[in-house]
């Protein structure tokens, strides 16, 4: 299994490389994960999502005669604008204040988090409704929202539905902004845009048997990441389990899942599979969801949401015999959510310290530990086979 697991992971994060939701390379990984699904015998599912294609070609900042570092942010559109800046770093000075053709730079308490998309149909805050909402209605010529982590890059607006041009600035550019305000910005966003599409990659075991267990991983990225660890070894994980865990004696099926949209979306991949999965979501003894694993200068995590004592004990009891696999306390950034938020019990695999890598260029191969990769694959299949014969009932919370 090791070699399968380094084959599909070197395929995914060094031959394809950055494959964010609607790119060719995206569309590359799809056709190789439905490609491996179908040679392990699955009835194999591609459930199509529409989105933009979208392309940045360049940005520039300039104020005082100089060029400032901005990147554009997901699906901005493009814009060429000169305005006065104006800043917030709260909900109330961003109330306070006129943005009307005006560049507006958030920062502080508006931008320690990316901001949720308005339209996400999984999750919502009615604070980040708020500010999608104040945007729209005030127009800003553009915003530019400061990463505070010094130095990154990391996009904060990943918005297909806000009408509004945005950029990311790191924080020292931010700081240097904040010095200036009032004056007069230039700002470019070069950007190609138009109708798009990804897909949902499922493959089912054609046994069709009354319970299954769901096995997934996004296979999405960020821009400009290689996502080795966010998310190639998740995916070189499930598609070796796909190869390997159908051959096996089992009294339940198999269902495969390769989620796209899990960076960039409105969660309109994860709708998408709920309703073609219709009631039988309701046959779904758990679903084991692979994000961030194998981290090589980390220890695997593990985490259960929406379950049973009984199933805990049983999870517990395979977890245990695995000492480089720690417990923690329960996260909803990642397609396990889908699962837990409907009642189905969900487990979460993931890495201490994958996230400080995840979504920027230096998320290669290089920290990816294929021994702790293939732990996760050993720890899927000991799960798997301790619940053979158990009951839908047997896993779900009681109340």
């Amino acid at each position: 299994m090791t070699d399968q697991i380094a084959q599909h992971l070197r395929q995914l994060a060094v031959e394809i490389g950055p494959r964010p939701i609607g790119s060719a390379a995206n569309h590359a990984a799809a056709e190789y994960i439905r490609r491996v699904f179908q040679s392990a015998g699955l009835d194999v599912q591609t459930q199509r999502i529409d989105c933009p294609a979208w392309t940045h070609l360049e940005t520039r900042l300039e104020l005082m005669g100089g060029p400032w570092r901005a990147a554009a942010n997901p699906f901005s559109p493009a814009c060429e604008v000169v305005a006065p800046l104006v800043a917030a770093s709260t909900w109330a000075e961003l109330e306070a204040l006129d943005l009307t053709g005006r560049i507006v730079v958030l920062c502080g308490d508006l931008t320690q988090e990316p901001l949720i998309p308005r339209n996400c149909l999984l999750y919502n805050a009615e604070r980040d409704q708020a500010i999608n909402q104040r945007l729209i209605d005030q127009r800003p010529a553009a915003v530019l929202t400061v990463n505070l982590r010094p130095g990154s890059l990391t996009r904060l607006i990943e918005d297909w539905c806000l009408p509004v041009p945005s950029a990311t600035v790191p924080a020292e550019t931010g700081l240097a902004l904040l010095q200036r305000l009032g004056e007069t910005a230039h700002l470019t966003i070069a950007t190609q845009s138009g109708p798009g599409h990804s897909a949902n990659i499922v493959g089912r075991t054609t046994d069709r048997l009354a319970t299954h267990l769901v096995v997934c991983a996004h296979y999405d990225t960020k821009l400009e990441t290689p996502g080795a660890l966010d998310n190639g070894g998740g995916v070189a994980v499930l598609l070796a389990l796909a190869q390997q865990l159908p051959q096996r004696d089992r009294a339940v099926g198999l269902e495969f899942v390769a989620f796209t949209g899990e960076e960039y979306s409105n969660g309109e991949p994860d709708a998408e599979y709920l309703r073609l999965k219709g009631a039988d979501l309701g046959n779904v003894l758990a679903a084991i969801n692979l994000d961030g694993i194998g981290y090589a200068l980390g220890a695997n995590t593990i985490t259960l949401l929406a379950h049973s004592p009984a199933f805990q004990a049983q999870v517990a009891a395979s977890v245990a015999k695995y000492a480089g696999v720690q417990w923690v306390a329960p996260w909803p950034q990642s397609n396990h959510s889908t699962f837990a938020g409907r009642g189905v019990p969900s487990l979460a695999l993931s890495s201490i310290g994958a996230f400080d890598l995840a979504h920027q260029p230096i998320d290669t191969v290089d920290w990816v530990s294929l021994d702790k990769l293939r732990e996760v694959a050993s720890l899927v299949t000991a799960i798997v086979d301790g619940v053979q014969h158990a009951a839908v009932a047997w896993t779900r919370p009681h109340d």
